[in-house]
């Protein structure tokens, strides 16, 4: 591109050539790394470019242009005069570095680092372009953090082209790199790689053979049709295998295969009973057309609203899951569960090899599209990989199906995209029919080598895809929440520290007794504190005419109670104190318990014989001789305190004879 003699284009490559000069003085070694940035130069691009012009004040627009010019012209130089294998390439790196430095200021276009991105592109072979995507995966960060929204488009464009110049069998590694570059440089909730009307690749066409291959040999053979003369007889004993397992030869047709004399099923004398035809082994010459029919279903799965499409499907995957169980089962016997691949290997291997060879052939099977070819099906459906592939197809599909039930459109009728959902119900019949299949899919795809992981890896995905499906049927609304005001985190902020800071000890313990009474000083002359629990009436047991009294007073307060409840509360206490009479009576006066005669009065324990009082005071003095040491015994049988007075437990029921 030439600056046809414009001063300013003129001037700014000038200024241009002389920044690509002073980075190569910064890397005189050449090579992707490291990254220029503003401080390489000063910190004064915009000083430079601005005095490149000669004081002239223009507009952006013409400022833009004249900037995009001169970029253009170093680099289509460069580009011309240098190979991307050479050291002195590394210019391009650094005009790239230069423009990306100028477009976040802004003095450029924001997409002109992309544009150049996409000539360079275009301009290399598949190995330079790989080379070109090392220098984009190291500044990914730097080039999408400022003006995406212009650059978006030009990136989808490039890599878009880049992929239809790619070989997905030859080129998987690369293809990946490109999907995760676009993947990390796109926000999680941008609607560029959402198909938002539900569209189908309808044309994603299989094709395979129309004809068997024993009837294109007949075909040669003979010049004409050859007749075959059956009796109805004969014809009834026949069984059709293609026709047992799909109903009959329309229903493949109807399945996608159009109906030609290279479709018609292989027909098998089966001699076995009529309701065991259903557990033969598919033939695998009548199972391709039937099995490579499925395909039109999977690429369009809108197909299965009619009823006779379904019925084929149905029928069609029956069987291929029939045939897959029984290629196992014969595997397994065989224990050749291996690649067909292996086979084919050297017998001898080395120590570190054998079973990490045969996991790198699982993990590295992946064929974007296999051969349809009638010759290598078997080999195919021998081989664990292949029908992983195609059993992953069919969960896709009934995964689909379910998704048609009305328990869960109910939930998607609130949604705003209304062009990825169905006016199709699954009916009741089919719900059975797809959960059952699932179950069936589910189960052979954890069998095998590391079926476990495989097919929690495919759960995975499934589930994260039903995630994705609920997204785009609400419209795709944004996934990034809006910042919480400063005000809500700060009182969030507070109350989090409230909540993790240390609590203070309560000065009495929930659950405790208060012991403020033993600080208690009380009045002058009194006890007090702990002196009031040293006197002896609270560790001495008392005499039995200490109870008289009391127990005098209780009957009179009985007789002038007004209530029940105040009677009960009196009868509750004298009942107590009559106990505790009887206890400490039967340890002296034993003898006096034949005189009582009502075991409501006790004045024959009370009225004891002149003779022996002194007796009792001896004997009382020892009673408190012996309770100073057994206190504790006999305050828990007898005593119970209770702020400071001695209070007893209700006894049980006495009888006196």
């Amino acid at each position: 591109m030439s600056s046809a003699g414009i001063s300013s284009v003129d001037r700014l490559t000038a200024s241009l050539r002389k920044l690509l000069e002073r980075s190569n003085e910064l890397k005189p070694d050449g090579g992707i790394e490291p990254a220029l940035t503003s401080t390489n130069f000063g910190g004064n691009l915009e000083t430079i470019i601005r005095g490149a012009e000669g004081g002239v004040t223009a507009n952006a627009q013409d400022h833009y242009a004249a900037l995009e010019t001169a970029c253009r012209n170093i680099f289509y130089d460069l580009l011309a005069s240098t190979s991307i294998e050479e050291t002195s390439f590394s210019q391009i790196w650094n005009l790239l570095d230069i423009v990306s430095l100028l477009s976040d200021i802004p003095l450029c276009e924001p997409g002109l680092v992309f544009w150049l991105v996409e000539e360079l592109l275009d301009s290399q072979t598949i190995d330079g372009c790989r080379v070109v995507f090392d220098y984009l995966d190291s500044r990914r960060e730097r080039l999408t953090a400022k003006h995406f929204k212009q650059k978006q488009l030009i990136i989808l464009r490039a890599c878009n082209e880049l992929l239809r110049r790619l070989s997905r069998a030859e080129d998987t590694v690369f293809c990946g790199r490109v999907f995760i570059f676009m993947f990390q440089s796109f926000p999680l909730g941008d609607r560029s790689s959402v198909n938002l009307r539900g569209e189908y690749h309808v044309e994603n066409v299989t094709v395979f053979d129309k004809t068997s291959s024993k009837q294109a040999i007949i075909s040669d053979s003979f010049d004409g049709t050859m007749d075959v003369d059956q009796t109805p007889d004969a014809t009834r004993k026949e069984t059709t295998v293609s026709g047992d397992l799909t109903g009959d030869a329309a229903s493949a047709g109807q399945s996608g295969t159009p109906q030609s004399p290279g479709n018609t099923a292989k027909t098998v004398k089966i001699d076995a009973p009529e309701d065991k035809i259903q557990e033969q082994e598919p033939d695998t010459e009548a199972l391709y057309p039937i099995f490579w029919s499925l395909q039109d279903v999977f690429s369009q799965p809108t197909r299965l609203f009619e009823t006779s499409t379904f019925e084929s499907f149905k029928s069609g995957l029956d069987l291929t899951f029939r045939k897959f169980k029984a290629v196992q089962q014969h595997q397994q016997s065989r224990g050749t569960s291996k690649l067909p691949s292996a086979a084919h290997r050297p017998l001898k291997r080395k120590r570190d090899g054998g079973e990490s060879e045969q996991q790198d052939d699982l993990a590295g099977s992946f064929n974007p599209r296999y051969l349809t070819s009638r010759d290598l099906f078997d080999l195919e459906i021998s081989d664990l990989a292949f029908r992983r592939h195609i059993l992953v197809q069919g969960l896709i599909l009934v995964d689909f199906l379910l998704s048609l039930t009305p328990k869960v459109k109910k939930k998607l009728e609130s949604t705003s995209n209304k062009s990825v959902l169905y006016n199709y119900t699954l009916p009741e019949e089919e719900f059975k029919w797809a959960t059952a299949m699932r179950v069936e899919i589910a189960t052979y795809l954890q069998q095998g080598q590391e079926g476990k992981f495989y097919y929690r890896m495919v759960d995975t995905v499934l589930s994260r895809d039903k995630n994705w499906m609920h997204w785009k049927a609400e419209g795709c609304p944004l996934i990034k929440q809006p910042p919480i005001a400063s005000e809500s985190f700060i009182e969030s902020q507070k109350g989090a520290q409230r909540t993790s800071a240390p609590k203070r000890i309560r000065p009495t313990p929930m659950g405790s007794l208060d012991l403020g009474f033993l600080l208690n000083t009380g009045d002058e002359g009194q006890a007090h504190g702990l002196e009031i629990l040293k006197k002896p009436a609270r560790y001495t047991l008392p005499r039995v005419e200490d109870f008289k009294a009391p127990i005098m007073e209780d009957d009179f307060n009985l007789e002038m109670a007004k209530t029940e409840a105040e009677k009960e509360s009196i009868a509750v206490a004298k009942a107590s104190k009559m106990w505790r009479t009887l206890r400490i009576a039967s340890k002296n006066r034993l003898n006096l318990f034949d005189k009582l005669e009502d075991v409501n009065d006790l004045t024959p324990l009370f009225d004891r014989p002149p003779a022996s009082q002194g007796d009792d005071v001896d004997q009382a003095k020892k009673e408190g001789v012996e309770g100073e040491r057994s206190v504790e015994k006999e305050n828990v049988a007898v005593n119970g305190v209770q702020d400071g007075v001695v209070t007893e437990p209700v006894p049980p029921a006495i009888e006196v004879t």
